[in-house]
Formats: C-alpha cells, sequence, structure tokens
C-alpha cells in the first residue's frame, strides 16, 4: 500500500547528552535516511546538550538556535535570523535521560515489531515509530513551525487525529488519554472547553486531576509532544542572547554562563497556560529540577521572568487525540517487559530472529535480533534482545537478556535464571575497549535506598560497594559498585555476577574474584558504555541472523521477499556477506528453482549496488567475459559455474555502468538454470513411427490462435513449476480463418530450405542451410529463422554439435533435405500467442514429413522444449490454448519435471454460439514489447514481492472461478472476470497498458461485459465480451468518433473446436534452387 503524504522535513534535530554519542547518533539519523524513513533533502543534526542537566526546556533552546543558525548559513547569512523558520518544518527529538534497559536510550530501544512494507529490512526502535508518528499521523497539514518531541515515551496515533489547523497560532501540545490513577505520577492538562489551556499540573493532587477529567472520564496526559508556531519561536529564539537564558545553548557557556536548567512543559509552556499568574510562575519549580539551595532558585527565578516577558502573550492550545495511547517508559523492569510482551498471546514473537527450537519459546515471550542454536528455553512474559545464544539454556519467567554473545552462553549452562535483568554492555575505559555485565532483580527499585546492613548479598559489605564517607541513607542500586569491569588476570564474563544467585557453589571462589575486579556502579558505568560500539554490535548480529534467514528462506522455497533485506545490507555498506552467502546457497543447490533464485537476488543485490544509475536493468547478457561460467551452468556444473560467476562478478563492482551490467549476466545465468528445469518437459514428449511421406509431398499444419480469459502468467517458468499454474483459454478463429500454419516435405537435396511469411502463399524471408554452420544461430531469437533452425534441432532431424556434416547426418537418414514453411495472419506483438503455436504448428508439420506422429499433448511440452532451446523463454498457455481445440484449462503442478495437463470445459448446449455473437478483437495498433514484460515479471518473482506473489495466486484461484462461468453460460459473470483479470495483469507488469488502449477502453466500458489485452498486454489485440450480441458495426462507429485511438481495427471471433489440423497434400517436385 502506497504510503500517504507525510511532512517533507526541513530540519530534524536530536539532541543527546553524552559528547562522544553525537556522531554515533549523527549516523543513525543519516541510515534511517537511507532507508527513506526521513526525506532526502532534510537537513540532520545531532547536537550536544550545553550541559548534562540543562532539561528539557534548554535542549529545546539549543536545539532551536542549532537549527536556526544552519538554515541562516545555508541561507547566505552571516548572523542567525529568525526570517529562516517562515518556510521551515524543524522536529527536534529529545533523547532524554539514560535508560537502565538499553545503553543507547529509550529512543534506540528496540521494539517487537515489523515494518513488512518498508522498502528497508530494518529494526524498529522506539525512535523509528515517534518519526513515523511525527511525519504521517501528527505532523502533515500543521503550517510551517517547529515541532518537539520526547524519545522517553511510547506512543499510539490513528492514522487521522482530527488535528485542525485552522486560524492557529501560538504553541500547541498534544495530549493522550490515560487514566486519573496513572495521571497521579505523571502530567496533565486543565483545558477549557475550546482547547485553550489553563494549567499543567505535574503529579497533581485527587482535586486538581478530578478536575482535567473529561466527559470520557480520561484525562489529558502531558505526552511530550508540542507545537510552536513560527511567531512562537521567534520569540523563544529571541530569548537566547538574554541572560540567564543565554546559558541554556552553547553560545552562553561557550562564553562563561552559568547553566541553568529548565523544563520544557513545566517552564517555557507552564507560563502560556491562561491560568498561571506571573508570581505563582516566578516562584515554582519544574519537577525535574527537584529542590535545590536558594542561590539556584533565584537564578531560575530570573530565567522565568524572561520566560514570562517573552511568552506569556501566546497562546497555548490543546488538541486530544482520544483514540491514541500514551506509555512513559520508566525504570520498572516489571514495567518494561509487559510493554514488550503480549500476555495473552497464542505464542512467542520473534522478530528478526533465527530461533531453531521455537517450540521451546512460551506463549508471551518476545525475541528480538537474535540467534538462538540448539535448545533455548524461554519463559513467559520474558525478552530476549540482540543475543547470540547457543543451549542447553533455560531462561525462566520474567526476564530481560540482551547484548549476550555466543561466547558467554557457556555462562548459562546449566542454570534457570527468573525474575532477572542481565544485560552485557560495550566499554570504553581510558580508551580500551571492553565488555562488561550488569545483572538486577525484575522488582528491584531503582529509586530504593537500602536501610543500613541490607546490602544486595550477605555475603557483601557495605563499603565494597559504596564509599565509607557515603551516608547510608544513600545507599541504593544506582550507585552501587555492583559491576566488574575488568579482573587482573581474565576476560569477564556473565558468571561474575551469576554467582550471587548461588554464592556457596564454588566455595566462595566467583565472591573473592568479584572483590578482586575493578568494580562500576551503574551512574559510574553510564559514561563509560561505548555506545558506537553497541551499536556496531546489534547492526552486525542483525546482519548475521539476517544472512540465516535468506539461506532458510531460499532453501525452504518460501514466498518471502528479500530484497527488503538487500537493500539494508546495500545501504548500510554490507552487500558482500549476503552475496557470499547467495553464492553457498546456489551452489549447494540440489533444485535448479533454489539455485535461479538465489542468483537473481544477487542480480538484485549487484542492481541496488548501482543504485539506479549505470541503465535499465533488463538488457543484453552474452558478454564474452562471462561465457566461461555459463559453459560450466550448460554443462550442469553449478558449483563451479557459480564459483566461475563470484570470480568475474568481482571485476565489474567499480561503478554503476558495470554493476547493471553484471546483473544482467546474473539473470541471464538465471534463465539458464529455468532453460534446463524446462528441459525437464522432454520427459512427456514422445513419437510413434508412421509412414515415410513420399519426396515432395507436403505436410501442412494449421491452427487458430487463443484467447486467454484468465490465469495468464502463472504458466510462465519459473512459476509454473514454483507456484503451479492455471489458464483458461479458448481456440479462436480471427475473421472465420485460422491464422497459424507451416508446411513441410522432403526434398532430394541434403539440405534445409526455410521461409518465413505473412499467408501460406506469400514467404518474404528465405533461407538455405547447406552446413551446419548455417544452424549456429538457432539460439538467437531475432536471427532469420531461428525459430525454423530450432525446430529442426528439437525434432532429432539434425544434431547441431555431431561431427557429420548436414549433408551426411540429412543423407545417411532421411535420404535427402527438407523444406520448411511458416506463416501467421496475425500481427507481430499480437498478444494471441503466435510464436508457440507456430513453433507447434512447424514441429508437427516437419515430425510428419520424417515419418513420426507426435500427440497433441507431447506436442505441447515438445514447445516448451524448444522454446528453451531458442532461448525465448515463455510458459505453456499459448501451445496449450492453439494446439488444443474449443474452452479448456491447462494446470500444471509446483513439481519438476514439469508437467501440463488439459482439461475441457464443457458449457451448455448453444453456448459457444452465443460466446461468438458477443465476443469481439480489437487490434489496437500498438506493437506489445512480451520479452522486457517477462523480464520484468521474472525479477519481481524471484524478489517475492508480496503483492506479485498474492497476485499469482490470485491468477490461478480466478482461473476456476472462471472455468464455473464458463459451465454455467454466464456472460456477466465471465465479463467480471475479463475486467478482474486485467487488473491482475496490470499489477504482475506494470506498463502494460498504453494511454491509447486505455482511452480505447474507457470508450468501451458502457458497451461491454468485460475487456482485457491479449495476453501479456503492452498492445496487440483486446477482446471483448459485448453486452449485445453482433456489434462490431456499432462499436466501429463509436470508436470511428473518438479521436487519438490511431490505426486500430475490430474482427470478428469465433470459437474453433478443431485445434491443430495435419493434413498430406499430393507430392510437388523441388527446383534446384528454391529461393532465386
Amino acid at each position: 500500500m502506497e504510503q500517504p503524504k507525510g511532512v517533507d522535513w526541513t530540519v530534524i534535530i536530536l539532541t543527546c547528552q553524552y559528547k562522544d554519542s553525537v556522531q554515533v547518533f549523527q549516523r543513525e539519523l543519516e541510515v534511517r535516511q537511507k532507508r527513506e524513513q526521513i526525506p532526502a533533502g532534510t537537513l540532520l543534526l545531532a547536537v550536544e546538550d550545553p550541559e548534562k542537566r540543562v532539561g528539557s526546556g534548554g535542549a529545546t533552546l539549543n536545539a532551536l538556535l542549532v537549527a536556526a543558525e544552519h538554515l541562516s548559513a545555508r541561507a547566505g547569512f552571516t548572523v542567525v535570523t529568525s526570517d529562516v523558520l517562515h518556510s521551515a518544518w524543524i522536529l527536534i527529538l529529545h533523547m532524554g535521560r539514560d535508560f537502565p534497559f538499553d545503553d543507547c536510550g529509550r529512543a534506540f530501544t528496540c521494539l517487537p515489531m515489523e515494518n513488512p512494507e518498508g522498502p528497508v529490512e530494518a529494526l524498529v526502535c522506539n525512535l523509528d515509530c515517534l518519526l513515523d508518528i511525527m511525519t504521517y499521523r501528527l505532523g502533515p497539514g500543521s503550517p510551517p513551525g517547529v515541532w518537539v518531541c520526547s524519545t522517553d515515551m511510547l506512543l499510539s496515533v490513528p492514522a487521522n487525529p482530527g488535528i485542525s489547523w485552522d486560524s492557529f497560532r501560538g504553541a500547541r501540545v498534544i495530549a493522550l488519554p490515560g487514566s486519573p490513577a496513572y495521571a497521579q505520577n505523571h502530567g496533565v492538562y486543565l483545558t477549557d472547553p475550546q482547547g485553550l489551556v489553563l494549567d499543567i499540573y505535574y503529579q497533581g493532587t485527587e482535586a486538581e486531576i478530578q478536575r482535567c477529567v473529561r466527559p470520557d472520564g480520561r484525562v489529558p496526559l502531558v505526552s511530550g509532544v508540542v507545537f510552536f508556531s513560527v511567531e512562537t519561536a521567534e520569540c523563544l529564539l529571541a530569548t537566547h542572547v538574554s541572560p540567564p537564558l543565554d546559558a541554556c545553548t552553547y553560545l552562553g557557556l561557550d562564553s562563561g554562563a552559568r547553566p541553568v536548567q529548565l523544563s520544557l512543559f513545566f517552564d517555557i509552556l507552564h507560563c502560556m497556560a491562561e491560568n498561571v499568574t506571573r508570581e505563582d510562575f516566578l516562584v515554582g519549580r519544574p519537577p525535574e529540577l527537584g529542590q535545590g539551595d536558594a542561590d539556584v532558585a533565584g537564578y531560575l527565578q530570573s530565567a522565568r521572568a524572561q520566560l514570562w516577558r517573552e511568552l506569556r502573550d501566546q497562546p497555548l492550545t490543546m488538541a486530544y487525540v482520544s483514540s491514541g495511547s500514551y506509555s512513559y517508559m520508566t525504570s520498572s523492569a516489571s514495567e518494561f517487559l509487559l510493554s514488550l510482551t503480549l500476555p495473552g498471546a497464542p505464542g512467542a514473537q520473534i522478530v528478526h530472529s533465527q530461533v531453531e527450537e521455537q517450540q521451546l519459546l512460551a506463549a508471551g515471550s518476545s525475541v528480538v535480533s537474535c540467534l538462538l542454536e540448539g535448545p533455548v528455553r524461554l519463559g513467559p512474559g520474558s525478552v530476549l534482545q540482540h543475543c547470540h545464544l547457543r543451549g542447553p539454556i533455560h531462561i525462566g519467567a520474567g526476564c530481560l537478556v540482551t547484548g549476550l554473545d555466543a561466547a558467554h552462553s557457556k555462562a548459562l549452562h546449566g542454570r534457570e535464571l527468573r525474575d532477572l535483568v542481565l544485560q552485557g554492555h560495550h566499554t570504553r575505559l581510558h580508551g580500551s575497549l571492553g565488555h562488561a555485565f550488569t545483572l538486577v532483580g525484575r522488582l528491584d527499585n531503582w529509586s530504593f535506598c537500602f536501610p543500613p546492613g541490607n546490602v544486595p548479598s550477605p555475603h557483601i559489605r557495605a563499603w565494597d560497594l559504596w564509599d565509607p564517607d557515603t551516608l547510608p541513607a544513600e545507599y541504593c542500586l544506582p550507585s552501587a559498585r555492583l559491576f566488574p569491569v575488568l579482573h587482573p588476570s581474565r576476560e569477564l564474563g556473565p558468571q561474575d555476577l551469576l554467582w550471587m544467585l548461588d554464592h556457596q557453589e564454588d566455595g566462595g571462589e566467583a565472591l573473592r574474584a568479584w572483590r578482586a575486579s575493578w568494580r562500576l556502579s551503574w551512574e559510574q558505568l553510564q559514561p563509560c558504555l561505548d555506545r558506537a560500539a553497541t551499536l556496531a554490535s546489534r547492526r552486525d548480529l542483525f546482519f548475521r541472523q539476517a544472512l540465516h534467514k535468506a539461506r532458510h528462506v531460499l532453501e525452504a522455497q518460501q514466498d518471502l521477499s528479500l530484497r527488503p533485506l538487500i537493500w539494508a545490507a546495500v545501504r548500510e555498506g554490507c552487500p558482500g556477506p549476503l552475496l557470499a552467502t547467495l553464492d553457498q546457497v546456489a551452489a549447494g543447490a540440489g533444485d535448479p528453482g533454489v539455485a535461479a533464485r538465489a542468483l537473481a537476488c544477487v542480480a538484485d543485490v549487484l542492481g541496488c549496488m548501482a543504485e539506479g544509475r549505470g541503465g535499465l536493468r533488463s538488457g543484453p547478457a552474452a558478454n564474452p567475459e562471462w561465457m566461461r561460467p555459463f559453459s560450466y551452468l550448460e554443462c550442469g556444473d553449478l558449483a563451479a559455474g557459480v564459483e566461475a560467476l563470484a570470480q568475474e562478478r568481482d571485476k565489474w563492482l567499480s561503478r554503476p555502468a558495470l554493476l547493471v551490467r553484471a546483473a544482467r549476466h546474473y539473470e541471464g545465468a538465471g534463465q539458464i538454470l529455468i532453460r534446463q528445469a524446462v528441459m525437464s518437459a522432454q520427459h512427456f514428449v514422445s513419437t510413434e513411427q508412421v509412414e515415410l511421406p513420399g519426396p515432395g509431398q507436403w505436410v501442412v499444419a494449421e491452427c487458430p490462435a487463443r484467447v486467454d480469459f484468465s490465469g495468464g502468467w502463472s504458466d510462465t517458468p519459473p512459476l509454473a513449476y514454483e507456484l503451479g499454474g492455471a489458464v483458461l483459454g479458448l481456440a479462436v478463429r480471427v475473421d472465420g480463418r485460422r491464422p497459424i500454419g507451416a508446411r513441410a516435405r522432403r526434398i532430394p537435396e541434403p539440405e534445409l530450405w526455410l521461409a518465413v511469411g505473412p499467408r501460406q502463399d506469400e514467404m518474404t524471408v528465405k533461407i538455405v542451410c547447406r552446413c551446419l554452420a548455417d544452424l549456429r544461430d538457432y539460439c538467437q531469437p531475432h536471427a532469420p529463422g531461428a525459430l525454423l533452425k530450432a525446430a529442426f534441432i528439437c525434432a532429432g532431424i539434425v544434431h547441431v554439435h555431431s561431427e557429420l556434416q548436414l549433408s551426411e547426418q540429412l543423407l545417411r537418414t532421411f535420404g535427402g533435405g527438407f523444406e520448411l514453411h511458416t506463416w501467421s495472419e496475425l500481427p507481430h506483438g499480437s498478444g494471441l500467442g503466435t510464436s508457440s503455436i507456430l513453433a507447434g504448428t512447424a514441429l508437427a508439420a516437419l515430425q510428419r514429413a520424417a515419418g513420426r506422429v507426435v500427440g497433441t499433448e507431447a506436442l505441447i511440452h515438445a514447445v516448451l522444449h524448444l522454446e528453451q532451446v531458442l532461448t525465448t523463454g515463455g510458459g505453456w498457455q499459448d501451445q496449450v490454448g492453439g494446439l488444443m481445440p474449443g474452452i479448456k484449462v491447462g494446470r500444471s503442478r509446483a513439481q519438476l519435471p514439469l508437467k501440463v495437463e488439459v482439461e475441457e470445459v464443457t458449457v451448455p448446449e448453444g453456448f459457444v454460439q452465443k460466446l461468438n455473437d458477443h465476443l469481439l478483437l480489437v487490434y489496437t495498433g500498438k506493437t506489445r514489447l512480451a520479452r522486457n514484460l517477462l523480464q520484468d515479471v521474472l525479477r519481481s518473482w524471484y524478489a517475492r514481492l508480496p503483492a506479485v506473489v498474492q497476485n499469482a495466486h490470485s491468477l490461478v484461484r480466478q482461473t476456476e472461478e472462471c472455468a464455473e462461468g464458463f459451465r454455467q453460460g454466464s456472460l456477466p459473470l465471465l465479463g467480471q472476470c475479463l475486467t478482474s483479470y486485467w487488473e491482475q495483469k496490470k499489477l504482475m507488469a506494470p506498463g502494460c497498458e498504453p494511454l491509447t488502449v486505455r482511452r480505447m477502453m474507457d470508450v468501451l466500458a458502457p458497451h461491454v461485459h468485460g475487456q482485457s489485452l491479449a495476453g501479456a498486454g503492452g498492445g496487440g489485440f483486446l477482446y471483448l465480451l459485448t453486452k449485445e450480441p453482433q456489434q462490431k458495426e456499432a462499436l466501429e462507429a463509436v470508436l470511428a468518433k473518438t479521436e487519438g485511438l490511431g490505426n486500430y481495427s475490430i474482427h470478428l471471433v469465433e470459437v474453433d473446436t478443431q485445434g491443430l489440423s495435419l493434413k498430406l497434400l499430393g507430392t510437388e517436385a523441388s527446383t534446384c534452387c528454391p529461393f532465386p
């Protein structure tokens, strides 16, 4: 489904509190821009807060200044000017404070969800959800201005929140519903009936909260999202030059100003609330500041006075999204686990993870970005994230385990974890990279102070955890030096903490090792966390599990698209491991379909690496440099062929044009494997010896054309043997004639005389083959007479690779040569199955002239073989439609060897004549380019694009419905099938409907039950099922009144009940030179 139009952000700023995280988070923004989550022209800025505790208000002011500064410079100004805000949509995202359950903060906490419609496969972080909400839900429709959004909450917002921006000015807060009980620990808005904000309460009294209750019994929670109009943003920006607010920005701090801590909601916005008085505002304190000395209070009062002067006149309104939801991400492990799991779910959530024994994951558990090898048992309500574990491991209920690698698995063997939070961390201590681990209980209270003498373990003493001068009242979990970061003689692992669960298990050795280690508290650990290494490790694990996924999807032949994964690998700069995995799958595949799809995926990787440059994906694939790997594949040596392809590929990676050409050759390699798979249809080709016709005696084969009513494309390899095909087709005469035919006879000369023409008595292309070299271009479809040459080879009359000369072969077996003529009265690219039916008539005539007969069903498979030899590819519906009489359904199973079975559809008495009276053909005047359409369809199928896979299944399913329409003799039902079928064709091959054809169909629509272009579309014939009988003249008059339709013509059509006809004529003497 097409993504709705979102906000085209001018600037997106992500604020963060650590200087060494700026480049890390800048890269994360840029990665999301490459994934198309952020508009390509958006300026991305990761900005360090001026001070660690500058507050959300100070961070907002600093970010606004930085945005204005960059936009001013971009506009050519030498000073900061607020004029640049008038045409800008700015989004400021605040990282906020440290989070105990994710080293990269709440913004980069991964959620157990996927985006199946996203162009690039990626983990979904809270930041991604908030970006989507701001861009596509809250932001659209807003005027230029500044959006500010915290990232410390989980939001849910409907697609159309119903926010009106008519006559808007000032600032607007977005509120989401919550219960009065929830509001006791959060912020809540008090408004008048028009949405004007009267006051903002934080942890308000019961009476204050009750005043905020709305008619639905809910209260409007402070959700962390606010919008500033340009006017209000200008007023806010103006404060950056005035003390003490200048200290909120990097400019003020660089000038030596004393830092000041401001809250966005309880300082900046609170002063705009209608009922707040100046006196109350000046003496108030934001909740994030807490209690402090009088000096701090006085400094803050001065800052608030400045805010009051600048912003008091700006109105503050609220938009209440009643169907949304808000959940603050607290430091409670229980609440965090609940937000990542579905307690009532029937099974585990497995997201971007590969799990060998999924049955060991309990219902209500969650696994995100993990590789789980062997028996890994996970209890209900537990979460695994960013782990590569090797069993046997038992993680019981209520656990959060993150950041463990396979090397850490052994420490978990033989234990059952329960109600624990175990995390692995990447650290940088004095420039050295390392690992650290933390272990806390699910029920531990991070703000709880331990009573004197009561520490986390009876064997741990207070002075192990806190300095001697630390007051007992300050004994709390965040400040306890629990976590080893360096051991004097060995690497650390989870075992250096897990001993606390059973301190007797090793006689106290672990306790002594713990005491010997350099340990840090959680608070001390935060500045030492290496967030770049953390995100790199997560990315590496994501792609490791993705490679397992790619291998499994291909080998298990699943209908899952790997294209989003391919884009992820290319855009994040790591296509090499994916190419190596695809090579391994292709080389080791026992099924040609698996190998061909793997090669098609390699072609997709190369095409993605070209990034839309280098030319079209479709094109020639016969460069001499690639002939060596192709020859291996032709000989059936798959492993050698794949290796040679990879060796050649390495030479073509330097620029987009070469990448595209390499992609074409990989698709060519895939065609070789498709050809070999389809050639398995030879199993069902058999002939019977009969009396050899006399020299000069013509054998004439004639056939009707075909019209496809449903299921086309499902017969096309590889769909025909991977999905299974079903096509309903009609054999038809056009203007009373059977337009396709061939004739063959033996001649005394040991040569092959070939002729091609528009009619039986008019041959325009004449060729004489006197040696095998004249036949070498049989596999080049556009070479003169290529189809006829391929027919001789497939009929076994000529062996092109024999050591015997052509004349010797012909004389030894037949005592002379052959003359073969083919003709079609239909225009090139008609869409009526001409080339395949023509191949069938040529084979039938040749075989009979050589003293053999071949049954019609065998002939259907022989044509499949011939078209693979000819290298045109193609399915089986054309020959089924033309060689077999009447109305029928052809089917092939999802298996090899490829076998086509045909069922005649019985219709009510008199219905064939009724159908003839209502069926018309309109030649559109447009030539169909089926070759390019075929390449596009195969590329989409091998990519398993969801829409294409679903459509392919629909094609097969509708064929059976269409057959029922024929059995009922219902023209309206058949018309519906035709209309639906044309929509399916357009979805399968976008671009197959030229504008002139669309105009023609629109003009004809009132007069028909249904209509469709024949075959693959793109031009050729349009067939109509008219509402009234015998409408040829009437519709000619309708089209004549329409301008711009080009050189069209309308033709009568009737169902042919004979199919292929074969007859022997009298003997005619051949001349020495047939084509003077």
